[in-house]
């Protein structure tokens, strides 16, 4: 099965470079992995805030392991006559959460209340502005169309049954919204992978948390699926080759859909939903919003003048302004508000981060003695 454009449609960047030993789809993963924005995702929440204990997933175990699940599918279907881009999977899999905000989904709302709602701030429309735009100091990764399609288009939140490339070309900078399906097979696989990463090994991690026991977890999906993130893993990446093999379409059975269904909604109830998470949801809206506040006064009586920032108070200051200095010529060129240029500064932010420029705005500094 192919996709329905010209290999050159996937392989174009909006710069061109020449080609070499790496081929192009690894480049673009080493130019994610050597990022900045990829080494934060070791800092930045999955579902559990700032975990203590080390063995709790974060947002760079999510993007590893949904980069192996794709390309394991994507072997899969080769095997059976498909032509497939294991290393564009990879990589759709390696950057679809670049642009995520701290504390996870609180923070995506948080920041999509700022600028105003209705779509105003999406972490997927974000991943994509990271690696065109913003990492770099605004000169962007500069990945191939078919990465960068695949990581606005990954949609993190629906879940279909069968999902199909769209034929109608994508123009990613007029992309708003999650509705667009992605231009290759690649992205629809890495769509899948990313519902079959987290929803076993939220459990798990909701498990060590105390949010749930291992018997509350319905009967038929661990009969069915297992007990255990490894084997829920395995046996949906079988289902959708075995599904998909003769298809033109990439899917799951209606067996492991309706079980996925039912997972999701037992996640979303006693995980997501949980009372202890809720109480942690509103100090981290807290923290968001305190940030913001802050940096917008300060924004507002500095502007572009970068001195000023360097007489600030705290350490906050100083960083923001440095940012403020990279960023300048993209900033300047699209006409950026100010709540643009603040949003984009918190969504970088890692958890601990976060927690730090917190503890900066609300705490006084000690007096010295001599």
């Amino acid at each position: 099965m192919n996709n329905p454009f010209n290999t050159s449609v996937y392989l174009h960047r909006t710069t061109e470079r020449k080609a070499d030993t790496r081929g192009d789809f690894f480049r673009d993963q080493t130019a994610i992995i050597h990022s900045m924005p990829f080494r934060r995702l070791k800092h930045k929440t999955q579902v559990f805030y700032a975990p203590e204990n080390d063995h709790v997933c974060t947002r760079i175990e999510h993007v590893l392991h949904v980069a192996t699940i794709a390309a394991t599918i994507c072997k899969g279907l080769n095997s059976k006559g498909w032509n497939l881009d294991i290393e564009m999977a990879y990589a759709i899999g390696l950057g679809h959460d670049l642009g995520h905000a701290p504390f996870g989904h609180t923070g995506e709302e948080a920041l999509n209340k700022i600028l105003g709602g209705d779509n105003a701030f999406v972490h997927e429309i974000n991943s994509y502005r990271v690696v065109e735009y913003l990492a770099n100091n605004g000169s962007g990764l500069n990945l191939t169309f078919g990465v960068k399609d695949g990581i606005i288009c990954h949609n993190g939140e629906k879940f279909e049954q069968y999902l199909k490339p769209s034929p109608k070309l994508n123009k990613l900078d007029e992309i708003k919204t999650r509705t667009f399906l992605p231009n290759s097979f690649e992205g629809c696989i890495m769509r899948f992978s990313d519902k079959i990463a987290y929803l076993g090994r939220d459990i798990e991690d909701a498990i060590k948390a105390g949010f749930i026991e291992l018997k509350d977890v319905p009967e038929k999906v661990k009969s069915e699926l297992g007990t255990s993130n490894g084997e829920i893993i395995n046996k949906l990446i079988i289902d959708i080759i075995e599904h998909s093999k003769d298809s033109d379409l990439i899917g799951l059975s209606d067996e492991k859909y309706e079980l996925i269904n039912e997972l999701k909604k037992f996640n979303y109830k006693h995980i997501y939903g949980n009372d202890k998470l809720k109480d942690y949801n509103i100090y981290c809206l807290k923290i968001i919003n305190t940030i913001f506040e802050y940096l917008f006064e300060l924004y507002q009586k500095n502007g572009i003048e970068f001195q000023k920032y360097t007489d600030g108070k705290i350490k906050l200051d100083l960083s923001f302004g440095s940012f403020v200095e990279k960023m300048q010529e993209y900033y300047l060129k699209t006409n950026a508000s100010e709540k643009q240029i603040i949003t984009d500064y918190i969504s970088g932010m890692t958890d601990l981060y976060a927690l730090d420029c917190m503890k900066q705005i609300t705490l006084p500094k000690p007096l010295e003695f001599f």
